[in-house]
């Protein structure tokens, strides 16, 4: 099992570094995914991960109080929207547009509804 376990945290780990420059990838929920999975198949890499300059404050924040950071919070949403206009001007058809809509309102309603992290 923890060979399954390592390979989701490397999995979620390699979409959420693709989330940063990618807005269609959320970043936050991915690297919260990866350490989670990391600390049941390598305690050395969830250890690493959790030291991180950049992932262990957001880590740090989920696993105290379940939350997100308010700069967190408006890059992720910012990053939907964007996703949302892009798919518009190239011009996707409007059921796609629908599906990627009712997606993202549902991820952005999850996302409010964390409590604001200090990070």
């Amino acid at each position: 099992m923890r060979v399954f376990w390592y390979a989701w945290g490397v999995l979620a780990l390699a979409m959420g570094a693709l989330g940063v420059v990618l807005p269609i990838l959320p970043t936050t929920p991915l690297v919260i995914l990866a350490a989670f999975a990391f600390g049941k198949g390598s305690p050395r890499v969830a250890a690493a991960l959790e030291a991180h300059h950049l992932f262990g404050p957001i880590i740090a924040e989920w696993r105290a109080h379940g939350a997100i950071a308010p700069r967190y919070k408006v890059v992720a949403l910012a990053m939907m929207a964007a996703v949302l206009a892009i798919s518009f001007l190239i011009g996707f058809s409007l059921p796609v547009i629908a599906i990627q809509a009712i997606c993202i309102a549902g991820a952005a309603t999850f996302i409010l509804s964390r409590p604001n992290g200090a990070a």
